[in-house]
Parts: structure tokens; sequence; C-alpha cells
């Protein structure tokens, strides 16, 4: 219990239900309700509708989720080899964790951790060689970790910083300014922030940023977040005082977000409907004329337009326009309309997923089969070169100013830790600045890219990640991670966790599925809305093939996803329960057709449909994980341990509440379905890293018991 405390919660009175007399576990009795919804003439039952309520404001509620806290800390308590998987990646995880640097006002900014910190610290220098100072130390700012930087931006000449707080992982977010040089926090409060960024006006007296409406009073954690506004706030001043910059009044769905171009002339608005993804309208504000209003400058919703620089009034965008795999454009202001576009570097081969002008060069980040590839162009387009990495991984960084001569980068792999690298622009040298030092031999593993074939032929790409020397006779204990949706490339980085549990004996496998980004806007698609089932298809059949190639059986194959990967987990562990011996999902959408009335929901119905429209009600409806628990009636499942948290205010733990409920009642069977409900913890962004250790340890030792091996010592 000491893992899932529920401060005040009362213990469910309720009588226990014995569902699995084999092993003599015994779930709550959850209640039903007589709840049935009509959906286009079909009608659909909810009857754990109620679990739905706010868990801090229900007692009910917590008291259920008391009751399965209880059940679940319980059984992983009595696993003898729990304490010694905490030991080891309590060890593997004690190491110095440096951030690549970023530079401003002639300033280094990092962050470091030394290694068993609940959060990381900020620091800054004079030079890189200049002795670190702490900016910002969040481990200050409580007791139990809970309370995480949430995001930070410096003035131009690095004489403020702005930071947001996040309490116990939500995505609330509140925004303070401190004086970089003393230290002294600002009077500056701004609150309910939320998907924002800040951007600074370059005389450093103020930035942009927006937020939503206060919510009504003990809503904040389950209302729809609509209303979006850009605001411009001066240093010194109340909230009430900041000036409305940009706000549609007759779409309160829309979103908005502004950044200050870096010659600091023009304010770039891009303003998306809420609902489909990442397609956005562009307008722009003259911030020489103060009195002047946004100028529209693209006026729908047809493609993908991020920011990325300007020459004057010549903008510079990433675009998906006639182009899946993503090209760089140049919109004059004067000549906005779309025929007089220029492509200034076209779609190639591979997918371009980011890009920064640093240096007077475009950095251009691209995936191939997963694996980063970082190019560089000169500002009329023509390609300079290609900078070559340290090996086949994942590179993120190469941000900086134009009249930068320096850039840096962090670059890991699945048995890579990470390091940091200083990029000469000039010369194209690259300079070692840290690298990790974690307690194991990166020698002693394997890494491949393997392709297997989806249901439909589809060629999807694997990695296989394993200690050395493993036999292939269907033994090995196997965990299958996925992901699948909102244009996300899963590619190969460095964790603790994964590197434990492949040190344990077992094989790590991760598979790149439709409706990721990794291929370009058509492998997305390919796994939307009513395609979704293609993901599903892809991620079963990474199962068969792990079979086939006799690197598993279907008893000792785990599979594994968080968020949209908690759907697929929950989908597809319905959909084919004979091919795993064990799920792991965690704070996933398990409650398809009302996700678009909590929070962010709304934001998914680009990838997911809504159950509003018939025709994608009707592809939705099969694949919903809570639904089709109910719909199968009682069926042996594979052993399954739920997570999630009380602050998750993204995907609001209703969902896996509801699931957790539909899987006990409808599970046949000695298998365990247990529920692990973390608290003072959100998503997953900002959980402290004694929280992390102790889930992780939890979800090993789960899959110990119930893929039946012995880790290796």
């Amino acid at each position: 219990m000491h893992r899932f405390v529920f401060a005040g919660a009362a213990l469910l009175a309720a009588a226990i239900a014995i569902v699995a007399q084999e092993s003599k576990l015994k779930y709550p009795t959850t209640r039903t309700v007589e709840q049935t919804d009509d959906y286009h003439g079909t009608k659909v039952a909810d009857p754990y509708r109620w679990l739905e309520d706010d868990v801090r404001k229900s007692t009910e509620v917590a008291a259920w989720v008391a009751e399965q806290n209880k059940v679940t800390s319980a059984y992983l308590d009595s696993i003898p080899e729990r304490a010694g998987i905490k030991a080891r990646i309590t060890e593997l995880w004690n190491y110095e964790k440096v951030s690549a640097p970023s530079k401003r006002g002639g300033k280094y900014v990092f962050t470091r951790n030394d290694g068993l910190q609940n959060q990381n610290v900020v620091y800054i220098q004079d030079s890189l060689a200049g002795e670190p100072r702490v900016l910002l130390d969040p481990n200050s700012w409580s007791k139990d970790g809970t309370v995480a930087l949430a995001g930070m931006s410096l003035s131009d000449d690095a004489k403020y910083v702005a930071y947001a707080i996040a309490d116990a992982g939500s995505d609330w977010q509140t925004w303070y300014v401190q004086d970089v040089a003393t230290g002294k926090k600002l009077g500056d409060e701004l609150k309910w922030v939320k998907f924002s960024n800040t951007s600074w006006t370059p005389d450093g007296k103020g930035f942009f940023y927006s937020r939503f409406p206060e919510p009504e009073k003990e809503a904040a954690f389950q209302s729809l977040n609509v209303n979006m506004k850009l605001y411009y706030h001066r240093i010194g001043t109340l909230q009430s005082e900041d000036v409305l910059v940009y706000y549609r009044a007759d779409n309160p769905k829309y979103t908005v977000g502004g950044v200050v171009t870096e010659d600091g002339r023009y304010l770039i608005i891009s303003i998306g409907d809420g609902t489909t993804g990442d397609k956005t309208r562009i307008a722009y504000k003259d911030l020489s004329e103060p009195y002047g209003l946004p100028t529209p400058l693209v006026e729908n919703f047809d493609d993908e337009l991020d920011f990325v620089g300007n020459d004057g009034p010549v903008f510079f965008f990433k675009t998906d326009l006639k182009a899946p795999r993503k090209q760089i454009v140049a919109i004059d202001a004067r000549k906005p309309e779309k025929a007089d576009w220029k492509t200034l570097i076209p779609e190639g081969k591979d997918t371009l997923t980011g890009a920064n002008i640093v240096g007077n060069l475009f950095a251009l980040n691209y995936l191939q089969d997963a694996k980063t590839v970082v190019k560089l162009f000169a500002p009329d387009g023509a390609f300079v070169r290609e900078v070559q990495l340290p090996g086949i991984g994942t590179a993120a960084g190469f941000g900086g100013r134009r009249a930068d001569t320096e850039t840096f980068y962090a670059f890991s792999s699945f048995a890579t830790p990470p390091s940091t690298y200083r990029y000469d622009l000039i010369t194209g040298q690259t300079k070692l600045l840290r690298q990790s030092q974690v307690k194991f031999d990166p020698k002693d593993y394997v890494v491949e890219q393997q392709f297997y074939a989806s249901k439909d032929g589809t060629k999807i790409p694997i990695f296989i990640c394993h200690k050395k020397g493993i036999k292939l006779d269907g033994t090995n204990p196997t965990l299958l991670y996925g992901y699948g949706g909102f244009n996300i490339s899963l590619t190969p980085s460095f964790s603790v966790s994964r590197l434990a549990w492949m040190e344990m004996g077992g094989v790590f496998a991760l598979a790149n599925l439709r409706g990721g980004g990794e291929y370009g806007e058509e492998w997305h698609r390919a796994g939307t809305k009513t395609k979704k089932q293609n993901v599903f298809d892809d991620f079963i059949a990474a199962g068969e093939y792990l079979v086939s190639k006799k690197y598993t059986s279907p008893k000792k194959l785990a599979i594994q996803g968080g968020s949209n990967g908690g759907l697929l987990v929950g989908a597809v562990m319905v959909q084919r329960p004979d091919l795993f011996g064990a799920c792991l999902p965690a704070v996933g959408v398990m409650d398809m057709l009302r996700f678009q009335n909590f929070t962010a929901g709304r934001y998914w119905v680009d990838d997911y449909g809504s159950s509003a429209d018939k025709d994608e009600f009707t592809a939705i409806v099969k694949f919903s994980p809570y639904h089709a628990l109910m719909r199968e009636g009682k069926k042996a499942y594979p052993p399954t341990l739920v997570t999630t948290a009380d602050t998750d205010d993204r995907v609001v733990p209703g969902h896996s509440f509801k699931f957790t409920a539909a899987l006990q009642a409808n599970h046949s069977g000695p298998n365990p379905v247990l529920a692990r409900i973390e608290t003072r913890a959100g998503h997953g962004a900002g959980k402290p890293t004694g929280k992390v250790i102790e889930e992780v340890a939890d979800q090993w030792a789960f899959l110990v018991k119930n893929l039946d091996f012995k880790p290796a010592k």
C-alpha cells in the first residue's frame, strides 16, 4: 500500500467478488448503472459511467481506486524478484544526465540530473568552459518531487527567464519570471496556461503566450479546453492587464499560438481548429505597428504549416502541401496566394520531421526508416552537407540563431547512452561535449532493424534488441512496444528501463506502425479514423513475426504502450488474447465513444474520428477496448496490469477505470487483471524519478511472474 496511498479515502464497504478462484485474487465489486446511449440508432450500454467522475471529488470513485490499489499492491509486493529488479534499475538509473546546451544572449543553458534527483536542474554558464550555476532547481519546489518544470524561455538578451511549473503531472501550467543575474523571482504569475509556448519581444519587456479562461469550480481536470486566446504579457504587470492579441469568438474550439520572428518584426500566429491535427491557418502581425491588427496569410486548414523562419516579409514553412513527406516553402506576405508559394527545399525520399534556421543555414531533420539523418541547406535551398552522426540512432537539437557559428545536439540509441555534441557550422566538425556513463557494456547487446508484412502486405519496420548470444528457440521473454498514431514517430533512443529488461534476459522490440509519422502523411493517414484497424493489424502482425522467427512464443510475449499506445494494447488484447502472455496498457484511451467530451480529447478527432459521425462510429465501436470487452462477454484474457494516475488531465483516468471494471467483470480464468493507479501524477510528463523507478519495477516484476522466467543475474 505504500505506493498507492489515497489520503482520506474510505475503503469500499461492498462485498468482494471472487473472479479468479485459482489465483486467489479477489477484485472489488464494481457497481453498474442503467446507462444506455443512442448512437445513430444503435443502443450502446455504458454500465460503468460513474467511474468517469473526478477521483479527487468523488468519494465513491476514490474508494474504488483505493480497493483496486490494495489488491494490486499486495500482488506486486508478493513477487520475490521485485526487490532485486528495483535495486538494479536504481543502480542503472544513477548516472549523470546532461542535455545538449542551447544558446541565448551569449549564454549557454542546459539541464543536468546527478543521477537520482526527482527533477532535472537547469544550469546557465557564460561560456562552454565557464563554471555552470543553477538557474532553476525544481527539486526545491516540493518535498515529494511532484512539482515539475513544464516550460522555459529566455529573453533575447538572457536578462529574464520565463518558466512554467506543473503540479502533480497536470497539463495546467503557471508561468513565472525570474531575473537571470540575481536569481530573484519577479511578481509575474500567469495561470490557466496549457499547450502554449512563450515568445519574447526583442526588447525583453514582455512575451506572447496562450491560455484558456479559468474553468468552472472543480472542473479544471475534466472540462473541455475551449476559448483559447493569445495574449501579450508585459513584465511587472498583472495577468488581468495582459493585452488580447488574437481570439476567434466565432470559433471557440480554435487553438492559437504565436512566435516572434528572429528579426523581431513579425508575430506569426498559428490557428488550429482543434480537430485537424497539424493542419493550420496562419496570420501575422507587424510589431512595428503597435495598433495594427493581425493580417490573414493562409485562410484554410488544407495543409500543415510549421513556421521555420523569415527573410523580412518572406516566411518559410515546413509543409505537406503536395509533399506527404514534407518540404520547405516560402510564402511572400505581399503575394500570399497559394499559386505564388515557392518550393525552396523539395520533398525527398526520407520524411522531413524538423526544421530550424541556424548559422544562416536550414538544418533539416529527416527520418530514414525511423533513423535520424540531418542535412544542411543554404538560404536559397542548395544542399550544403549531411551531418555525420555518431551512428544509427536518434539525434535532437540543432537549434540557434542565424548569426550563430555553432549548434548543439544530443544523440542516443537503444544500447547507446545519450551523448551531447557541439557542431561547427562553418567547418562541419563535431566535438563530443559529454558522454553518459552507465554501468553496462554496450558491446554486450545487439540492435537490429528488420521488416515484416502486415495483414494487408504492407512492409513494417521493427527494431529488435537483446543481449548477444540468445537462442532463437521460442523461449525468450519478449516485450513488444508500439504507438501508431498522431503522426508521432518512434525512433531508437536510450532507456534505462528497457536496458534493465534486456539485462534480465528479455528481448525488446519496437514496431513502427502505421498512424505514426515515420514515412510521412500517407503513412499517418493509413492509420486514422476508419482505417485505424490497420494499426492494430500491424501490431498483431509484429507479435506473430516475433513468434515465427522463434524469438519468443505467445506465452512469453508481452505488449506495452501508453496513451494512444494504451488504446493499442487494449484493442489488440481483446482481438487476439491468444497471442500474448501479458499486457501493459498505460494511460490509455479506452472509451472511444466519449473521449472527445473531456479536456483535450476533442483534439484527437482528426486521428480517431468521432462517434458523432455515423460512418466513423461504425468503425470506432468495433475496436473501442471498453465496449469490445462487454461485447465479447466472458473470455480468458492475458495477465494485465493497467496503469494510470489520478491527475491525468490529458487522458482522464476514467478511461482506465472503466476498462479495468469491464475487464474484471468479463474475464475468466486464473490470470490476474489489475489496475495500478498512481497518486499526484499525470499523463507522464514531470513524473519524479522515484515514482518512475517504482512503476517500472512493478511492471517488470509483473512480467517476470506472468511470463514465468528468472531474471539473469
